[in-house]
């Protein structure tokens, strides 16, 4: 555990124990040794053990027989008469404290601040508020079914047994005063009630908490964070829906990058028809593309080859490109219509071609089979064969433990089950959500933009990687990615996930092309807004420390180079969505009235 005072305050805990277990074993021993010396001395009283057994006993309950008769006592049983009832007191209390631990926590709960909430019964939702507990957050969580005492003392994190979907349970497990919210139940509309519960109570507050929602299926999480692209602007909540499978792929490759090959290109293999797969590809291409671009000119790493081996290759890839259009320009992919089982006979694994191999068989259980009883992906595989897994996350720490526990040899270090759930535990991993992803990327679009214009990196605030960004640039970056749905309003679109040749992507462009020096200006003053609600002023020079700016005044007034800069940024809008997956569709020429959003600006 973190927690250094948590964990000094247990073993105090544990040593009291200790010592009230001396104390009591030490009245048992001296009582029954006292009660024997004093019978002995009564010449006028029978007795056997039995009955110095019986009267050591009453000791614990403030009473003996052999006590009726004045004294004097053995000097053993002066000392076991005082400590057998304090025993007594000692175990009352600790009785009480646990019997009242529940109802403890859950006042505890009440009165909480500052802390994580995780509501759900689902196993994702306790490895997560086990992980979330391990990094130090102090965490509450809501669920349905009663927790053991066992668990309370194992988790020690804060617990409210209840529906999750209630106001009640969640303004009892401190909703308000919480600054993350997790939802993640088994079911995805249980998740989407609780969800509504929670914006209900807390989207009037000053700075609401985040709210993630899991959602089971692939595709429907990125339908539902369109729709809520479409509605960020009109509602102060930060909610955002996630998949296990997107936040564990993103995961995969911080924790392991790619290998460098030095003089040929990279080349991946990604094999089977399991849900895995396409998250997979994407991020791979993405890792790829960042690294190309933190490479400094000169220094280029080699092209990335990547070959997708399944019975639907063919359709996936097509499937899979034309949704993620920027896939073509950061890999090279080739396609292989096979089943998994004749990868063996692939002709290309005899060539040791591949830099590292995924297999997401659809049965995790049969992949890794497969893995197991396939030397030739072993002997294939430069670095690596990944095998992502579900429900085996024992079995991966069983191949993949420290040095004194491994169970099980990893084919010098060939062989890797990947567990999924395990890795999407990471909420820095979820807390980049749709918002954060698309505000990233347009700042990143910016650098480009300003290095071709021949300003170098570090000479302006601004000109920094996201990482180093000052929060409040960082901010007016998310700013602008939830004014979207203001934009989309004002050109008569809304976001899709792209389909390839679904929707009217031309009507769509013309839209753009049409309204761009409107919304320029509607941006322009929508920054303004933000920058003067933050204390802001108009200067000649830009001064970050008086907060003075020369591009705060009037649209008309500004130079032609930073109005072409706001043109710019609306013309990258369909560029921005597409990266993430999404397309504009063209629903009517225009939208009348524009509702008031929120505006924090870039």
């Amino acid at each position: 555990m973190t927690d250094p005072a948590a964990g000094s305050s247990r073993l105090a805990v544990w040593w009291l124990r200790v010592v009230f277990g001396f104390i009591g074993l030490g009245a048992f021993i001296l009582g029954y040794v006292g009660f024997e010396r004093l019978l002995e001395s009564r010449s006028d009283t029978a007795h056997n053990p039995y009955d110095v057994f019986y009267y050591d006993l009453q000791l614990f309950v403030l009473g003996a027989e052999p006590f009726q008769d004045a004294g004097p006592y053995p000097w053993q049983l002066q000392v076991a008469r005082f400590a057998a009832p304090l025993f007594t007191l000692l175990a009352v209390a600790e009785a009480s404290r646990l019997l009242l631990a529940a109802e403890s926590r859950r006042l505890r709960a009440r009165r909480a601040r500052n802390h994580v909430l995780v509501c759900g019964d689902s196993q994702f939702a306790h490895m997560l508020a086990d992980r979330l507990f391990a990094d130090g957050e102090r965490v509450v969580v809501v669920r349905s079914v009663p927790f053991g005492p066992l668990e309370y003392r194992l988790r020690r994190y804060l617990g409210v047994i209840g529906d999750p979907a209630s106001p009640a349970v969640l303004r009892g497990a401190g909703l308000s005063r919480a600054h993350t919210v997790y939802v993640c139940s088994e079911d995805d509309d249980r998740n989407h009630a609780i969800a509504n519960t929670a914006s209900r109570l807390i989207q009037d507050r000053r700075q609401p908490p985040r709210v993630y929602v899991l959602v089971h299926d692939s595709e429907m999480c990125l339908s539902l964070q369109a729709r809520r692209l479409g509605a960020v602007g009109f509602n102060r909540l930060r909610l955002d829906y996630f998949h296990v499978d997107d936040v564990a792929a993103r995961a995969l490759h911080r924790h392991h990058p790619l290998p460098r090959p030095s003089g040929r290109p990279a080349r991946v293999l990604i094999a089977g028809t399991g849900s895995f797969r396409r998250t997979l590809l994407v991020e791979t291409a993405r890792h790829w593309r960042a690294r190309v671009a933190d490479t400094p000119a000169g220094h280029l790493p080699p092209p990335l080859r990547v070959d997708l081996a399944a019975p639907d290759a063919g359709t996936e890839l097509a499937a899979v490109t034309s949704r993620y259009p920027f896939l073509t320009a950061a890999c090279e992919i080739t396609a292989y219509d096979l089943e998994l089982d004749r990868l063996a006979r692939f002709d290309r694994l005899d060539r040791r071609r591949y830099d590292r191999i995924y297999i997401c068989a659809p049965d995790e259980t049969n992949g890794l089979q497969f893995v197991l009883d396939t030397p030739a992906l072993w002997q294939s595989a430069e670095s690596s064969v990944f095998v992502p897994v579900y429900r085996q996350a024992a079995l991966a720490a069983a191949f993949h433990g420290d040095a004194r526990h491994d169970l099980l040899d990893e084919v010098h270090g060939k062989l890797r089950l990947y567990p999924v759930l395990t890795h999407a535990c990471d909420a820095r991993l979820i807390a980049e959500d749709l918002t954060e992803r698309l505000a990233r990327l347009i700042h990143e679009r910016y650098l480009q933009a300003q290095q071709r214009a021949g300003v170098r990196p570090g000479g302006a605030p601004a000109m920094v990687g996201w990482s180093r960004l000052p929060e409040s640039l960082r901010r007016a970056n998310r700013a602008h990615v939830q004014d979207i749905a203001a934009k989309l309003r004002n050109l008569g679109c809304v976001v899709a996930p792209r389909r390839g040749g679904t929707g009217d992507a031309s009507a769509a462009g013309e839209a753009i092309d049409d309204r761009i020096e409107e919304l320029a200006r509607l941006e322009h003053e929508r920054w303004c807004r933000e920058r003067r609600g933050e204390g802001w002023t108009h200067g000649e020079f830009r001064d970050d420390v008086r907060r003075r700016h020369p591009a705060l005044r009037p649209w008309d007034e500004l130079p032609l180079d930073v109005q072409e800069q706001n043109r710019a940024e609306i013309r990258a809008l369909p560029d921005v969505l597409s990266d993430s997956g999404f397309e504009l569709i063209r629903l009517a020429p225009a939208v009348p009235k524009q509702r008031e959003g929120p505006g924090d600006a870039d």
